[in-house]
């Protein structure tokens, strides 16, 4: 059968199955005679990648919807029965998202039919905090609805190994074998009612949020310096209409800041984001309203946080007393600095201590890292790897976990949670404002003094969106015209190393990723997203002096992203 005759067999057993709803018809009804757009919606169905289940919302196979979530759900439930032991249970987390609340209590309705508890939080929460029940409540997997920093129209479903770390393959291909095999008729449900009665759906709230706030607390470094100059410190927040809200400004308060603005017209959740191009704090547009503010009240630091509040960025002011926004791998640079420098001020730096980043992070923080005696570990790209390490560093011994971040925005320090952390980082970054405060020094003066040290790393990020099942075809040829003809040098520079991660090299999970490194040190790496219709394209160089720096990663990206671009 066709590509083209599968996709309308799909169709139209969508439009004739009893069990779908009359709306969800309807829309499909809309669509006839848009061949194209019916492609779209199913000429595959919806796949786990780095953050899970992620799509359009919407009817079909290859969007986000009741019935996407419900098959989803039904293989999860399937694989917890097979695999996990009794008593089984999932704690169920959301954010601001379109039909979040709504696909959430599918997601526990369906564990109900299956006999699994499900402890559903009774309003929004982030991310973390999820990861963070999962461990608090001893439950055997979590699920979160969120599509992290996407666009409004995207929503997503992210599940948690009893641990709290996001499934690593060979769990997620388990519970991919049991999707794979689901009919919508064999989906089993209970109603709410009935699901409440029988003890099998629990509301949890208050008590949970205290203990994750309580764990993240913990973290503080120093925290009489900042109650010290906490009326010193002015600092903006804007939760960019998402889940971070209450937990951000809690933490924050717990340990001492009190001069915290928060942004107004970006405080209350808006499923439709209605004040950003997009809710991610690795965009400037994300900060302009949060910069304006920043201006009248003098603010020291600008943080902002993603929807479901794992991400964080920071802004801070340069030499000139302009904002500068940084990126991930700055941020990071610091945060590993502050802590380590932090921990061996008090006695505390254990000699087994390990750093975590990933392998498209910038090796600032590597070298940072190991200035203070840590070792430094390289997982592939997405925090569930990360959170692999920690689960292991407790199963075996032998290390002590003292950070974990990646260059997109997501940091993690304590061993409270097994993603990345937006709260903490929050409350982290505000307190290397502080100290640094109390000793004449800003954010940006610390980051140059940790450029003259060790040398002036920059980073840049491109990608490129390829929607549909083209995009998908283009993003393939990409990767094998790099792989089949890799380039022996570029501007000059010979390349000294290819590293094909698909082989399953250094010890990692095989992925489809390609990492060039040049003899100057200097590299670039390809990588569709896992998360977007996107081919990403990393590039990092380090230089001698900034000038320098600058003008190295201007000629390694044009000369890269010309073949890239065809």
């Amino acid at each position: 059968m066709t590509l083209e005759a599968k996709v309308e067999a799909q169709y139209r057993a969508w439009l004739q199955d009893a069990g779908i709803d009359e709306a969800t018809k309807a829309e499909l009804r809309a669509l006839e005679g848009n061949e194209k757009e019916i492609e779209d919606r199913f000429f595959r169905d919806l796949e786990f990648g780095t953050g899970g289940l992620r799509g359009v919302i919407g009817a079909g196979t290859n969007r986000m919807n009741a019935y996407t979530v419900g098959r989803a759900t039904q293989g999860l439930a399937q694989f917890l029965l097979k695999e996990l032991p009794e008593p089984r249970s999932v704690a169920i987390a959301y954010d601001s998202r379109n039909q979040s609340p709504e696909f959430a209590l599918e997601t526990a309705l369906v564990l109900a039919g299956n006999g699994i508890t499900a402890y559903v939080f009774e309003s929004l929460r982030t991310t973390p905090e999820l990861s963070f029940a999962v461990r608090h409540l001893k439950a055997s997997a979590g699920v979160v609805i969120t599509a992290s920093h996407n666009p409004p129209e995207y929503n997503g479903y992210k599940v948690y190994g009893p641990d709290g770390g996001q499934l690593v393959p060979d769990m997620a291909d388990k519970v991919i074998a049991e999707i794979r095999d689901v009919t919508f008729d064999q989906i089993r449900r209970v109603e709410r009612s009935q699901a409440e009665s029988a003890g099998l759906l629990k509301w949890i709230g208050r008590e949970v949020d205290d203990a994750f706030l309580t764990a993240v607390a913990a973290v503080s470094q120093n925290p009489d310096i900042v109650k010290a100059m906490s009326e010193k410190l002015q600092i903006v927040y804007t939760p960019l209409h998402g889940a971070g809200n209450l937990s951000v400004r809690e933490a924050l308060s717990r340990v001492g800041f009190t001069q915290v603005h928060v942004v107004a017209e970006q405080e209350l959740p808006d499923a439709n984001f209605s004040t950003v191009k997009s809710p991610n704090p690795e965009e400037r547009d994300a900060f302009k309203l949060a910069l304006e503010l920043a201006r009248k009240v003098d603010a020291d630091l600008i943080i902002g946080t993603d929807p479901d509040c794992d991400r964080m960025g920071a802004v801070v002011k340069d030499s000139a007393g302009e904002y500068f926004i940084m990126t991930g791998n700055q941020s990071g640079a610091i945060m590993v600095d502050y802590l380590l420098n932090s921990m061996k001020e008090k006695g505390g730096l254990p000699n087994d201590g390990v750093v975590v980043k990933t392998i498209v992070t910038s090796e600032m923080g590597a070298v940072i890292a190991r200035s203070y005696g840590a070792e430094v570990m390289n997982t592939l790209t997405g925090f569930k790897y990360i959170g692999e390490k920690m689960t292991q560093f407790d199963e075996r011994g032998g290390h002590t976990f003292l950070f974990g971040y990646e260059e997109s925005y997501g940091y993690l320090a304590g061993n409270y949670a097994r993603d990345k952390d937006a709260v903490v980082a929050s409350m982290l970054i505000a307190e290397a404002c502080a100290y640094y405060k109390s000793k004449g020094l800003s954010l940006y003066d610390v980051l140059q003094k940790l450029y003259r040290q060790h040398g002036y790393f920059l980073e840049k990020l491109e990608s490129r969106t390829m929607k549909g099942k083209d995009g998908v075809e283009q993003i393939q040829g990409i990767m094998a015209d790099w792989r089949s003809n890799p380039p022996a040098e570029i501007n000059g520079a010979r390349v000294a190393q290819v590293l094909d991660y698909s082989q399953g090299i250094d010890g990692l999970p095989r992925e489809n990723v390609l990492k060039y490194v040049l003899e100057d040190n200097s590299w670039f790496c390809l990588r569709p997203s896992g998360t977007e219709p996107k081919i990403k394209i990393y590039f990092a160089v380090c230089g001698k002096t900034g000038e320098e720096s600058a003008a190295q990663l201007s000629a390694l990206v044009q000369a890269v992203m010309q073949r890239v671009d065809g």
